[in-house]
């Protein structure tokens, strides 16, 4: 296996669900209500369609897509809330992922954050799992022009931490993002989840690397010494 962390690596930068945080279990039951009290119809593409798309975007697609009468806040604002609760109480981090980020920290290794999930959402499992304080950058695709797979989110990230992108890595778990991180420029590694089992051999012909979770990084650097040689 090719080791994902090298001298080169100065910033780590973290897709969030279904990357660093094992949350993506929760949209199904949240589009399955939805689906139910509005009366829509998904389209066989439903799920690529929305793959990388930021908060914003998502919210936009299902206004058009389905002619609904609420606005694109009145969307987002309904997700939030029905996925708050989950979000702080229930989601937990990936396998290896606190070591990682304190290995990370010990060594100076910046970490920022590019999600396509909403801010509210974002902040408050940062903070409900005690790892804010590792993260340089936390950024969401609403705040920049486009959400992945257009690299502006994870150029936005590096820019906040002042690394240039060939030196950033980046922890990606849908097709979608890897190609935002590889049109960034960064080497991006793509990680194992279940949600997304089905493009696990996309994942990998797109990727620089690929990992089951985090356990997987400790485990090269573990081998190769506390310096990742």
């Amino acid at each position: 296996m090719k080791k994902t962390i090298t001298e080169e690596t100065k910033a780590v930068i973290f897709d969030m669900d279904g990357t660093l945080i094992d949350s993506m279990w929760i949209w199904p039951d949240i589009d399955d209500y939805y689906i139910r009290k509005y009366h829509l119809t998904l389209p066989e593409d439903f799920h690529r369609a929305i793959e990388g798309k930021s908060y914003h975007e998502t919210a936009r697609y299902f206004r058009d897509t389905f002619d609904m009468e609420l606005t694109t806040e009145e969307i987002m604002e309904e997700w939030t809330s029905l996925a708050y609760q989950r979000y702080t109480q229930e989601v937990t981090l990936k396998p290896g992922a606190e070591e990682f980020l304190r290995y990370g920290k010990e060594r100076g290794i910046l970490f920022g954050i590019a999600t396509s999930n909403g801010r509210t959402l974002a902040e408050a499992a940062l903070k409900a799992l005690r790892i804010e304080e590792y993260f340089t950058s936390v950024r969401t695709s609403g705040e920049v022009e486009a959400g992945k797979p257009k690299p502006d989110i994870y150029l936005k990230v590096a820019e906040d931490m002042q690394v240039q992108p060939e030196h950033c890595l980046v922890f990606e778990d849908v097709p979608m993002g890897i190609l935002a991180g590889k049109r960034a420029g960064m080497k991006v590694c793509a990680v194992y989840d279940e949600f997304s089992r089905l493009l696990d051999l996309e994942k990998k012909q797109l990727a620089d690397y690929y990992v089951r979770d985090f356990r997987d990084v400790m485990s090269q650097i573990k081998e190769r010494g506390t310096d990742g040689e």
